[in-house]
């Protein structure tokens, strides 16, 4: 079993700048319930130090709430085309996989083969893993490899079932292997402007809790 410590992150490391609190005064909060039902944030490249925090692959996975999702699509139609960029979650309300099918895949071409790869910091919530379940099984021209950090909420059973129903829709799941993560940070990953791209640090035990993870999810499959 890893011992990995409870970290509390930073509010930068956790998607939002240190200074948050700042000028709150001049500016009143939103509430939860004042924002809008389905915000999103897309692009083609995530700042580093979200990808450091947020794609870490420990066990317990404190402050880590939101879902970062980069993806490559491959178009097998009259012309091939590849696109590829990351959603993330921006509160509660929404997930980035429902945001997948909801606002990227409807600009891809209709009727046409779709291979598609996500490189996710965690795997989908059970609601999250049913609406995959349902994409595979309407769109017949859909394939789908998700490449997980970290398993969430694995111990549950309603989570075991949604991961072996995924499987059974034909979703293809992997746990992220040192490998991927240094593909992440080479392609969806921004480096700093002017200087030179700086080369994957991988962190400590990596390869353990990669190990430990796909142990984990060999035995619910």
């Amino acid at each position: 079993k890893m011992a990995e410590k409870q970290e509390e992150p930073s509010n930068a490391q956790n998607g939002e700048p240190d200074n948050a609190e700042e000028g709150e005064g001049k500016k009143k909060k939103l509430k939860r319930e004042d924002l809008p039902p389905f915000e999103i944030v897309t692009g083609e490249r995530l700042p580093a130090i979200f990808f450091k925090f947020q794609f870490r692959n420990v066990e317990y996975s404190s402050g880590r709430n939101k879902t970062f999702l980069c993806y490559v699509v491959e178009t097998q139609g009259k012309e091939p085309v590849t696109s590829r960029g990351y959603l993330e979650d921006e509160h509660a309300a929404a997930h980035a996989e429902m945001a997948f099918f909801n606002t990227i895949l409807p600009t891809c071409q209709a009727g046409a083969r779709h291979d598609v790869t996500w490189y996710v910091s965690s795997s989908p919530c059970v609601t999250c893993a049913q609406r995959i379940c349902e994409a595979l099984r309407k769109n017949k021209g859909l394939r789908l490899t998700i490449m997980v950090g970290r398993l969430f909420m694995w111990e549950e059973p309603e989570m075991q079932a949604a991961l072996r129903s995924m499987k059974e829709a034909g979703c293809k799941l992997r746990i992220m292997k040192p490998q991927d993560f240094e593909y992440v940070w080479k392609n969806f990953v921004e480096q700093e402007e002017g200087e030179e791209a700086k080369s994957f640090v991988p962190w400590e035990d990596i390869q353990g809790n990669f190990q430990y993870y796909e142990e984990k999810l060999a035995e619910i499959l």
